[in-house]
């Protein structure tokens, strides 16, 4: 009885080690792919510490967006970034093991600065890291569960981005048609409002500017160019965003009766963007630059008439 009593307790002492052993484990991958969640960006070496249909999230949302929607950095809240100088430093508290293939672990978050030290100002906080087993190795596959909410931002984005498509397309065909042409027309929009008006339909009051460019060695020298403001209704066709009416605001003294008439309470804001110069160039250089990226456009910089070269 002895005997069988001594192999019992040898047995479950086995048991408990290898259990402990596991859980040690865990705590040190966790610890190890702490080191890759992102923060103010994504790192490259990531890619192997993560799994694919996350890293691939991640990485459409930190490096394929347009650079108007990557300035936003609305998605960052989603993960830790630093404070003012300081780095975020993870410490794994526990590490569950919800099932064979999965886990995840518990860690306490604190802002650290440069010299090792805590900043006493920012508060500990409490995230979740989600790992997943693949192919015998652990893997990061979630943190905080907001890989739904970065797949939902990109969804978001897409359909901005097919809106815009459609606008762009119109001001090129139906407004650029009427300008004086060069090489290529490419539009800079300010959406001030949107508002879906049915299933099918969408308005967007908007700021715009109708540019033709020549290409001369690597600058775009503006040739013509003029501001288009007023309400698109956009419809869904086949699938796709069609801009199918462009009420817009009159030139001269009736630009202020008609502006306030079409944008109606959007008009302030109309105002703010309409009346600064500075944004207006500011997204004219962002959105030119995005536009020739996007076409791989073998330029440098853009010139207005009379004016220095703009560095793109």
């Amino acid at each position: 009885m002895k005997t069988k009593n001594l192999a019992m307790i040898l047995l479950a002492a086995t048991m408990l080690t290898a259990c402990t052993n596991k859980e040690e484990q865990l705590r040190q991958r966790a610890t190890e792919l702490c080191q890759y969640i992102p923060g103010q960006e994504l790192k490259k070496e990531a890619r192997g510490f993560m799994t694919a249909d996350f890293y691939n999230v991640l990485d459409t949302l930190f490096n394929h967006l347009p650079e108007h929607e990557a300035m936003d950095h609305e998605w960052l809240h989603y993960f830790v970034t630093s404070d003012g100088g300081t780095i975020a430093d993870y410490e794994v508290m526990s590490v569950e093991l919800t099932d064979e293939q999965h886990a995840v672990a518990t860690l306490k978050v604190r802002q650290k600065w440069e010299d090792g030290s805590f900043d006493e100002t920012s508060d500990v906080e409490e995230h979740h890291l989600y790992m997943e087993k693949v192919d015998g190795k652990w893997l990061m596959s979630d943190f905080d569960e907001h890989k739904q909410d970065c797949i939902r931002h990109i969804e978001i984005n897409h359909m901005k981005q097919a809106l815009r498509d459609a606008m762009s397309d119109y001001l090129v065909k139906e407004v650029g048609e009427h300008y004086l042409k060069g090489d290529m027309c490419i539009p800079s929009l300010m959406v001030v409002a949107s508002e879906k008006t049915n299933p099918t339909e969408t308005r967007v009051w908007c700021d715009c500017w109708v540019w033709w460019y020549e290409l001369s060695g690597d600058t775009l020298k503006t040739i013509s160019g003029g501001n288009h403001s007023g309400c698109m209704t956009i419809e869904a066709k086949g699938g796709k965003p069609v801009v199918t009416a462009f009420e817009q605001t009159t030139d001269g003294a009736s630009f202020t009766p008609s502006a306030k008439r079409i944008f109606g309470k959007h008009y302030d804001m109309l105002q703010l963007m309409h009346a600064n110069h500075d944004v207006a160039e500011a997204v004219r250089k962002e959105q030119l630059g995005e536009y020739v990226r996007r076409h791989n456009i073998p330029v440098r910089y853009y010139q207005d008439y009379g004016w220095d070269a703009v560095e793109l």
